[in-house]
């Protein structure tokens, strides 16, 4: 398994809409953490259900050091002032290039966005799976 196979499961499914508390393990709808558990699910590896568990696995990662196929871990405006894990409300796929590959809020779907501006603001961690 590589990081080119699970990021190209996921620009398989651009365009997919969100829906929040998505199911786990298909492919109709996803939200933010239901779409990075499942491109790496069917590529063999599985992690657990949301963002929060997610950060529990992996190497850290320094912010300055991320590389293709790095998940990012986010703050949301809900949850900026809470400590510790509990301030994590948002993951993506790093593509490189400061490109995200993500699905965020409702009306929303699967997109690949720029590493700036809001999204750089809230980045709070990166963890390496590979």
């Amino acid at each position: 398994m590589t990081v080119d196979r699970v990021i190209q499961t996921g620009l398989n499914n651009l365009g997919k809409p969100y829906l929040f508390n998505a199911l786990p393990f298909q492919n109709t709808v996803f939200d933010c953490s239901s779409f990075i558990q499942y491109i790496f699910y069917v590529n063999g590896i599985t992690l657990p259900r949301n963002s929060r568990q997610q950060f529990r696995v992996g190497k850290k990662v320094g912010l300055n050091n991320i590389q293709k196929g790095d998940l990012l871990f986010f703050t949301t405006i809900k949850r900026t002032k809470r400590k510790g894990i509990e301030k994590i409300g948002h993951i993506a796929i790093y593509l490189g290039n400061n490109k995200l590959l993500h699905t965020f809020r409702q009306g929303k779907k699967v997109k690949i966005t720029q590493l700036s501006g809001y999204w750089k603001k809230r980045l709070v961690g990166a963890k390496r799976i590979f």
